[in-house]
């Protein structure tokens, strides 16, 4: 019989709070919509308090509850503060696991690399990783105490928009090893420049012991920068890259529409990388998870042939054959949010669809990127250009000034919403098209692609 993720006296013990009934608990969760039979509820204070969905978390199967108020008949723990109970009980969990640590951050790929380097490291032994995008205040917190017992490797996604926030979490996480995928133009609304989101980044090595390894991008600009201030910890630097100073080295990338090749040149000699997946930012991805996996005590030639079993994560790569509105469609969905960087290279990945009759793109605001926002929406012109788009459907008032710096024939509708944006690419598309979707979250994009697919027909290319 597996053991029980928590008992009710660890929870007690690990949080000094007042025991109400014996039981045990599997999981966690914050949110009744997707609490499993067995679970402990986590009532956080958020947008809503979560107080308010105890009831209905009972009624969903929840085994018990954390709670600031009194349980009356309810199995669960009264603390003082639900959330800061949370962090009691990951650092319990920190303290109980042997579990290799590994943490990601960076202006871009976080969970696209999260999730390879997972891949990977289940391979080699029991691994536990962050869920959907939970890598703030409060779900690094929830996912450390997550951890399973047994754990081999645990890799945590770890997100920031402010000054001393990575801080915190590092220090709750203590990382053996530390990512940084790529410091590029996100959240500049929070940051003088981009140099500022730099030393925000580094703060990913402020809970790591010296001897740990941190992995960084070599042909970052910010390379030298990230690689002091981790000799400054006394950490281990691996880099990974393009650049002739890699540690884990892509030489002869070749790139498709949905696959890519390269020879990849490490310390322990060189192997043929293969992904199912487009792009060469994919290729530095799997370099990256490659360098983790091995850093981590993996083998190198199980780790590649792990890669080349990949598939796409929903909105980061996702390629859908379908026919909609009477048209034979091929949906490249890139949904899952945006910056400039990110833009780049799906737009880069689009123009790869050389052989389509027409690339079309439907683009949503990029948000936080401060007062030059415009200046980078309307830079999206030039790599839209290159790579030989027909037609450009843009949704919110940012992407107006791309809109006015693409030529005429380019410009496809204006759309103030996804709702609006939906009925534009209707009157817009023609059979054969290639269409990218990319967007900040609160844009909505995603919903275009689920919509063709519920209401078209789906088929092989």
């Amino acid at each position: 019989m597996t053991d029980p993720l928590w008992t009710s006296g660890e929870i007690s013990a690990a949080t000094g709070g007042s025991l109400r009934g014996e039981w045990s608990v599997n999981g966690l969760s914050i949110d009744t919509r997707s609490l499993q039979k067995g679970d402990l509820f986590v009532p956080i204070k958020d947008v809503r308090d979560g107080h308010d969905f105890i009831s209905a978390a009972f009624v969903a199967g929840a085994h018990a509850t954390l709670s600031e108020h009194d349980l009356g008949g309810q199995n669960g723990v009264q603390v003082t503060d639900t959330l800061m109970a949370l962090r009691d009980m990951a650092l319990t969990a920190r303290r109980r696991s042997k579990a290799v640590r590994i943490a990601v951050t960076g202006s871009v790929g976080k969970t696209s690399v999260k999730e390879m380097i997972y891949t990977l490291c289940a391979a080699s032994g029991k691994s536990h990783k962050s869920l959907k995008s939970f890598n703030n205040h409060w779900g690094v917190p929830l996912m450390l105490a997550a951890m399973p017992r047994g754990s081999q490797y645990a890799v945590f996604e770890m997100g920031m928009n402010h000054t001393g926030e990575l801080n915190d979490l590092s220090t709750l996480v203590q990382p053996d090893i530390g990512i940084i995928t790529k410091i590029a133009p996100a959240h500049l609304a929070h940051f003088e420049n981009v140099e500022a989101i730099a030393n925000a980044k580094a703060e990913i090595f402020d809970g790591m012991a010296a001897g740990a390894k941190a992995i960084l991008n070599a042909d970052d600009d910010y390379f030298d920068l990230l690689s002091a201030r981790a000799k400054s910890r006394g950490l281990q630097i691996i880099s990974f890259g393009e650049s002739q100073s890699a540690d884990y080295r892509l030489e002869n990338i070749h790139t498709t529409p949905q696959s890519v090749e390269a020879l990849l040149q490490t310390p322990f000699g060189k192997g043929e990388m293969y992904m199912p997946l487009g792009g060469v930012h994919n290729a530095l991805n799997g370099a990256c998870a490659v360098a983790v996996c091995v850093s981590a005590g993996g083998a190198f030639d199980a780790s590649l042939k792990t890669l080349s079993e990949l598939k796409p994560l929903a909105g980061r790569g996702q390629v859908h054959h379908v026919t909609w509105a009477g048209k034979r469609l091929t949906l490249l969905d890139e949904s899952y949010n945006a910056n400039p960087t990110s833009m780049g290279a799906a737009i880069s990945l689009l123009g790869a669809y050389r052989a389509a009759p027409r690339r079309l793109a439907v683009l949503g605001d990029m948000f936080e990127l401060g007062k030059d926002e415009l200046a980078h929406h309307a830079g999206l012109a030039a790599p839209l250009m290159d790579a030989n788009v027909a037609r450009v459907i843009v949704a919110g008032e940012c992407m107006r000034a791309l809109r006015g710096a693409m030529p005429r024939p380019m410009r496809g509708a204006w759309a103030r919403d996804h709702l609006s944006a939906l009925a534009a690419l209707r009157e817009e598309v023609m059979d054969g098209d290639v269409i990218l979707f990319k967007g900040s979250n609160s844009m909505k994009l995603s919903y275009l692609v689920s919509t063709i697919l519920a209401e078209g027909d789906t088929h092989a290319i």
